[in-house]
């Protein structure tokens, strides 16, 4: 049975930091490319950051390009986000979710990614 379940968000302070972490099991996360999607209240779901399976090249919304890191520890089955320089605009509810590929248009990693997370994670900046 495929499962991704986040951990690690919380609240801080403006331009503070957090760091998610999503473990999978049920398959080799090595095998296949790897995200994260934030929503925030009212809007729809956004795709953020994904890291591709093999070369682990990196793709980040222009949001927050330069402030998060997604990495990635295959022998944990684990990804992580890196959230630096935290605005008020970042409070969202975010997910981890698992792909083929890393689309080069970001905002279409939904139509390429299929299991998501199931412990999706508060960060709150106020």
């Amino acid at each position: 049975q495929v499962q991704l379940v986040e951990s690690g968000g919380g609240s801080v302070l403006p331009g503070g930091s957090l760091r998610l972490s999503c473990v999978a099991s049920g398959f080799t996360s090595a095998h296949y490319s790897m995200g994260w999607f934030r929503q925030v209240h009212g809007n729809e779901r956004e795709s953020i950051s994904c890291i591709s399976s093999g070369d682990d090249t990196t793709y980040y919304a222009d949001s927050v390009k330069g402030r998060f890191t997604i990495s990635r520890v295959d022998s944990r089955n684990t990804i992580y986000l890196q959230m630096n320089d935290l605005k008020v605009g970042d409070t969202a509810r975010s997910y981890c979710a698992s792909g083929v590929f890393c689309p080069h248009d970001l905002a279409t990693m939904e139509l390429v990614f299929d299991a998501v997370g199931q412990e999706a994670q508060d960060t709150v900046s106020s």
